[in-house]
């Protein structure tokens, strides 16, 4: 679960940005929540709090009820390696790495076994419809295809949290609804849960929450009814 409380960010320069001025709310195990707003509303500013990937002004954020918040910067890079995966708009493979060894980078950098790690990744490629991709070069595969390359990696580790951060940015429509219904097949059959940013108003259908950002507060909360989801999944372009 997340819970955060009264999360501030401000940057510090020639102009003082608040980028979040006391935000609250919480997410449960297994829920899929899209944060939205228009630009400079502080979407990924949030997201980046929430993922460990930068430091709040103040405020709390509890992760299965650990105050990460007060890590120490050693301590937040095992609990991030350990326990939360990364989706980005520019994928953020190794070109010199094909699918699979991009995908089980996690797993060795937590001393798994070659074995153990050559089988979770294979296992989660052909989950994410890669199965014959799997020796693939990035150069190789498509922009749809390295992006469910980065969900694979994003998951070999048995993240708790997925974060994903415009994860269809640089996706044409077809391959955009092949990572929006993968991601909520996710949510459905492995109870993942799932934080993602977007502009896109369309992209909300595929979750259960959507937050609502404006100048770095919380604007509203919008329920998304089981029945739009399931329209939206029940859209063309399946992978699972």
């Amino acid at each position: 679960m997340i819970n955060v409380k009264d999360l501030v960010k401000i940057y510090e320069g020639q102009v003082t940005v608040h980028a979040l001025k006391g935000v609250s709310f919480k997410i449960e195990q297994g829920e899929f929540v899209t944060i939205m707003g228009p630009s400079g509303s502080g979407k990924s500013t949030l997201l980046h709090q929430l993922a460990l990937l930068d430091k709040p002004t103040s405020g709390q954020i509890l992760l299965d009820d650990i105050d990460v918040s007060k890590l120490s910067e050693h301590e937040k890079t095992a609990y991030r390696l350990k326990n939360l995966g990364y989706v980005f708009q520019e994928y953020a493979l190794i070109p010199e790495l094909n699918a699979i060894e991009n995908t089980y980078l996690p797993l060795m950098l937590l001393g798994a076994r070659r074995k153990e790690y050559t089988r979770a990744s294979t296992e989660l490629l052909e989950k994410v419809g890669l199965g014959n991709r799997v020796h693939h070069l990035i150069s190789q595969l498509s922009g749809g295809e390295q992006q469910r390359v980065a969900i694979a990696r994003a998951l070999v580790n048995k993240s708790k949290t997925l974060f994903a951060d415009e994860p269809c940015a640089n996706l044409d429509t077809e391959n955009k609804g092949i990572v929006l219904r993968l991601l909520r097949q996710l949510c459905n059959e492995l109870g993942q849960t799932i934080l993602m940013v977007t502009h896109e108003l369309e992209q909300r259908e595929f979750s259960d929450r959507v937050i609502w950002l404006r100048d770095g507060i919380i604007e509203k909360e919008e329920i998304i009814s089981k029945e739009v989801r399931d329209s939206a999944l029940r859209e063309e372009y399946q992978v699972i």
